[in-house]
């Protein structure tokens, strides 16, 4: 089927996570890996996957440089993601070590400098966008590019474009202003905006709510194991624990999240089936050892439903 809606992700400093268990790790000696993979990386190209677990194309956006860049390049093409990716002359993109054996270590690689000239080229693709398109602007800026970034590409949007706002911080209140389609916030990144300690789903919806008077249309709230509540912008609340399961892995799952949202959102402009979607989307990630598939997703998606 075709798609009406250009989907567009930002990764503006993607990854290669070089991911290694190593039994019995020492510090200060040698240490032989049991396992190693190394996968392209970034909030930004986790959408874009498992947007492309649930049939929808997109089209990553970013920088990349060096080997490791062409190596990012190649493996987003292997996953069927359109890549317009810019190439910097200079730099190498990172190499991210994660430790998988040593509870949640990691040791995360700076990346190249974004120049100016290089920058504009983004925002040269961003106002080619057209009205019922989706930007997903995930993920943390990089020191070579000032705070606003997200917002100064949000600025220079031309059409009525679906902007998703998967940051932390003062970039998304920065961000709130410009109307974004959804915020994804967790509950301590809300909390922390307010100066507040948000302990389960009824107390993160007057301050979700906040973020709406401000100008977010649609505000998730992810809570972990405590499931999620979505402010939709037609005033609506929904709010779900999270399905019966066993946590393997976390990562990605907020990134899920956000896709599964809009996949739901574009498939049936129903704020309910958008939220389950999301719902499903993250969980399926959170239980399995990677991003979730398509199947594992939609299924999770009828246990929550009962259908």
């Amino acid at each position: 089927m075709g798609q009406m809606n250009h989907i567009y992700t930002v990764t503006l400093n993607p990854s290669l996570d070089y991911t290694v268990s190593v039994d019995n790790f020492r510090l200060g000696y040698t240490n032989r890996t049991e396992s190693e993979t190394l996968t392209v990386g970034g909030k930004g190209i986790n959408v874009s996957t498992v947007l492309k677990n649930l049939g929808l194309e997109s089209t990553a956006l970013g920088f990349v440089a060096g080997f490791t860049g062409q190596e990012a390049a190649r493996q987003l093409a292997e996953r069927g993601i359109g890549n317009g990716l810019i190439t910097l002359e200079e730099g190498l993109t990172r190499i991210n070590v994660k430790l998988q054996s040593v509870e949640g270590t990691e040791i995360n690689g700076q990346g190249p400098d974004i120049s100016g000239e290089k920058f504009a080229l983004l925002e040269e693709r961003l106002s080619e966008l057209a009205a019922g398109d989706v930007l997903f602007l995930s993920g943390s800026i990089p020191a070579s590019l000032p705070q606003d970034t997200y917002l100064r590409m949000m600025e220079g949007l031309s059409a009525d474009v679906l902007t998703v706002v998967d940051v932390s911080g003062k970039g998304l209140v920065k961000a709130l202003p410009q109307h974004p389609f959804l915020v994804k916030p967790n509950q301590h990144e809300l909390g922390e905006l307010f100066g507040v300690t948000l302990a389960d789903r009824a107390s993160v919806i007057p301050y979700a709510r906040k973020m709406q008077e401000v100008g977010a249309r649609n505000v998730l709230v992810s809570m972990a194991g405590q499931g999620a509540v979505l402010l939709a912008e037609d005033g609506s609340v929904f709010e779900s624990p999270v399905p019966a399961g066993i946590l393997i892995n976390g990562v990605g799952a907020g990134d899920s999240m956000v896709a599964g949202f809009m996949a739901g959102w574009l498939e049936k402009q129903d704020y309910e089936h958008a939220f389950y979607m999301s719902m499903a989307a993250g969980s399926a990630t959170a239980f399995s050892e990677g991003l979730a598939d398509g199947g594992e997703i939609r299924e999770l998606y009828r246990r929550m439903r009962g259908t």
